[in-house]
């Protein structure tokens, strides 16, 4: 599967997808896909793209994106119901610690049996 493939299976609704169709959004894109990519299997870089990231997100929600909200009722109204119809807000999901170690414990599991 090519990287445009990849990025509208990970889209989650068509308007997303049009969002997704920016040039200089579909490059960003497409650059941290590589560096995931090359950083495959090593999980401190990894975890390094998804901290970069996450910061990305609240420094982009808590300045720019606030300060370009609405001030008034009707406008504030029309972005909500935009949101609502494109896909919803933005959120980054993080991974509960309860679920990497159920995770970890299924992997040493799965590995003292194959030594069986």
């Amino acid at each position: 599967m090519d990287d445009d493939a990849m990025l509208r299976d990970h889209t989650k609704s068509a308007s997303d997808e049009i969002t997704l169709r920016s040039p200089e959004l579909e490059e960003l894109a497409r650059s941290i896909r590589a560096i995931a990519g090359r950083s495959a299997g090593d999980d401190k870089a990894l975890l390094a793209l998804l901290r970069v990231l996450e910061i990305l997100h609240r420094e982009i929600r808590e300045g720019l994106f606030q300060e370009s909200l609405p001030t008034n009722r009707q406008a504030l109204y029309a972005l909500l119901k935009d949101i609502e119809a494109t896909g919803g807000w933005p959120y980054i999901h993080r991974m509960r610690l309860q679920d990497f170690l159920k995770k970890l414990i299924e992997e040493e599991e799965s590995h003292s049996e194959l030594e069986q």
